[in-house]
């Protein structure tokens, strides 16, 4: 009960830190690569202005993957980028399998200089889209 009193009394304190805290959750998901749908993904691959890097293991990426899909695990992308490094004048799309792993590599990729995007949801959300997936290789 001590806390609503103090959130009664305190409420410009409150509200203050709220908008601090979306600010910063904000920023730092824009930092880490804007969230784009299977259907933009689809758009900018086809317009040729994206690169589709996913960051799952080889196992995952062999079981499907998406059409045109470089597969850089995440582990071995994070150290160094020189499987991207020859398509900085292209947007890169991160791809994983719920969202996971794309928002750490999306701030590296950035500091980088890269132009990141994430596909939002991952493979996961590409699949509950029914959009086609290769499989092999």
């Amino acid at each position: 009960m001590d806390f609503f009193v103090f959130v009664s009394h305190e409420w410009l304190l409150v509200t203050t830190l709220i908008v601090l805290i979306y600010i910063y959750v904000w920023r730092d998901r824009i930092k880490s690569g804007r969230p784009v749908s299977p259907h933009e993904v689809t758009r900018l691959v086809n317009e040729g202005n994206a690169v589709l890097v996913d960051l799952r293991d080889s196992a995952e990426f062999k079981a499907g993957h998406i059409v045109g899909a470089i597969n850089v695990p995440y582990a071995k992308l994070t150290k160094e980028s020189t499987e991207v490094a020859s398509y900085k004048d292209k947007t890169i799309i991160l791809i994983d399998k719920l969202g996971q792993h794309a928002g750490a590599v999306g701030r590296f990729l950035g500091k980088e200089g890269f132009d990141v995007r994430r596909l939002g949801g991952g493979i996961a959300e590409w699949q509950a889209q029914n959009l086609p997936l290769v499989k092999g290789k």
